[in-house]
């Protein structure tokens, strides 16, 4: 659209280049940041080409081998602290990028993701400074004594993708880990959302992080951007979140190389709620757990599991809530849903909008696109959407939709919850809500996920560890666990 973005970029976003070895790099090249609230063009973005990123992983490995290599974790520290400080500093123009790029709403925005972002970067900081080995002392047959000890070095240079749903978050939580470990990094950005990857790029610029540390590519996945980093011989780790499909593609791509990887891909998580859980609490969670961020978090409940004494009374209170959600521009009072990210990913959402009715669901809310007679309707919105009565064994029950839906179905006991829970390909996250402690934990010990929360959803401590299983993903990240997967591990044995 021609006319002026509700919500633009910060001006010196207009135009977005990438950053290479200390320098924002304009390329012959460039496409178009487009606003999902209401499809203007936000700004151009310039898109890297294979040789731009060969510069960038080149860059990454003079800094790895000088500079940044042979600096100390304490002054490591330092430096992502002071890029912290940059962000929080510049606090207002990220929410701007933030809320621009996705289209969620302003209090979230300002609530979770740059505030996670400083967070991210504090936190491991702080970690890095106290990360320890071990050490075993061994007594031979002979009586010759023996000192193992164990050293962390850098795992490399560490190429980052990064998803759209929530961008500085995500960039935040690979290179805070990364960095203290010392590491460099070649980070792509979604194309969806480039906005605060190049903030972020100039908090590293403006704390005086040195070139090559921290390199960002705009681009696309395969053909583009994407693709040249996973292929790159010279990088030696992937880490990635995304859709599990491009995790395989991405998988295929470093096999031969047998490079380190880390990834956090979908789910299809799921909720149970019994009948014994503080009834208004568990509506309250559910209808956060769904449609939080338009459910475009991988986190997000898209199958509700409700004991059958109290079914019928969670749909309805459940429908009568989602009905009084609030779906609009990000600074209206009381907003609680934006748009989805693009007009491709609502064509998705909005397909599977159909293929429930088809496979034989009742909608009991929802299931279409909300008018608004204004600017509005040119963006990427959809409505809130509940549905009850499809099996198990229906594409809607197991394949992730990442929009704002969740199925809700009756069961009759423990076993055939968990059973029902765990059948499924992934394997990220689940919810129980119970009164019952002793339920709480055995059925949480049963749930085939990296987490479950219970009587909550989405908090977390950065020190835990985070991730999934199968369609989910591999490894962990968070605390000693993201340490653990960006440092190699030596053992060194000394005789005594």
């Amino acid at each position: 659209m021609t006319q002026p973005a509700r919500f633009p970029l910060p001006e010196s976003l207009q135009t977005m280049r990438n950053y290479v070895d200390g320098q924002f790099v304009a390329t012959g090249k460039t496409f178009d940041d487009v606003s999902p609230l209401d499809g203007c063009v936000l700004g151009q973005v310039h898109e890297a080409d294979t040789a731009l990123v060969d510069r960038a992983v080149q860059a990454a490995r003079r800094a790895l081998e000088g500079p940044w290599g042979r600096m100390g974790v304490q002054e490591r520290a330092r430096l992502l602290y002071r890029v912290a400080d940059v962000i929080e500093r510049r606090f207002d123009e990220f929410i701007a990028a933030e809320v621009a790029d996705t289209g969620r709403p302003l209090a979230q925005a300002r609530a979770l993701d740059v505030y996670r972002g400083i967070a991210n970067l504090r936190t491991f900081a702080d970690l890095g400074k106290v990360a320890h080995g071990d050490s075993f002392e061994t007594q031979l047959a002979n009586g010759q004594e023996l000192m193992n000890y164990t050293v962390r070095k850098p795992l490399g240079v560490i190429a980052s993708i990064c998803p759209w749903n929530l961008p500085l978050l995500s960039m935040t939580w690979k290179a805070g880990p990364a960095l203290i470990c010392g590491n460099t990094m070649v980070v792509k950005p979604s194309e969806e959302t480039p906005a605060s990857a190049t903030l972020l790029a100039e908090a590293f610029d403006e704390a005086g992080v040195p070139p090559g540390v921290f390199n960002l590519v705009h681009g696309f996945g395969p053909g583009s951007a994407g693709e040249a980093m996973t292929r790159h011989p010279g990088v030696d780790a992937v880490t990635f979140t995304g859709e599990s499909r491009t995790g395989a593609a991405i998988m295929k791509a470093v096999a031969d190389g047998v490079k380190d990887i880390s990834f956090e891909l979908g789910g299809k998580n799921a909720a149970v709620v019994f009948a014994d859980c503080d009834f208004e609490a568990a509506v309250e969670g559910i209808v956060k757990s769904s449609f939080t961020n338009s459910g475009q978090v991988c986190l997000c409940s898209e199958r509700v599991y409700v004991e059958r004494t109290i079914f019928e009374r969670f749909v309805a209170a459940l429908k009568a809530r989602t009905e009084a959600l609030k779906v609009g521009w990000p600074d209206e009072d009381g907003v609680f849903m934006g748009s989805l990210i693009s007009h491709e990913h609502r064509d998705k959402v909005l397909s599977y909008y159909r293929l429930a009715v088809q496979e034989g669901a009742t909608v009991v809310t929802g299931g279409g696109v909300p008018k608004f007679s204004d600017a509005r309707d040119h963006g990427a919105f959809v409505q809130p959407t509940i549905w009850t009565g499809l099996p198990d064994t229906a594409r809607c029950m197991r394949e992730e939709v990442f929009g704002p839906v969740c199925h809700i179905s009756p069961f009759d006991s423990e076993e055939e919850v968990i059973a029902r829970v765990n059948d499924t390909d992934y394997g990220l996250a689940g919810c129980v809500w119970t009164t019952n402690l002793q339920r709480a934990h055995r059925v949480s010990r049963q749930f085939h996920t990296g987490i479950v929360w219970v009587n909550t959803w989405f908090s977390r401590d950065l020190r835990t560890p985070f991730g999934g299983s199968r369609l989910s993903g591999i490894g962990r990240e968070g605390g000693r666990y993201s340490l653990d997967f960006y440092s190699e591990t030596t053992n060194i044995c000394l005789a005594l």
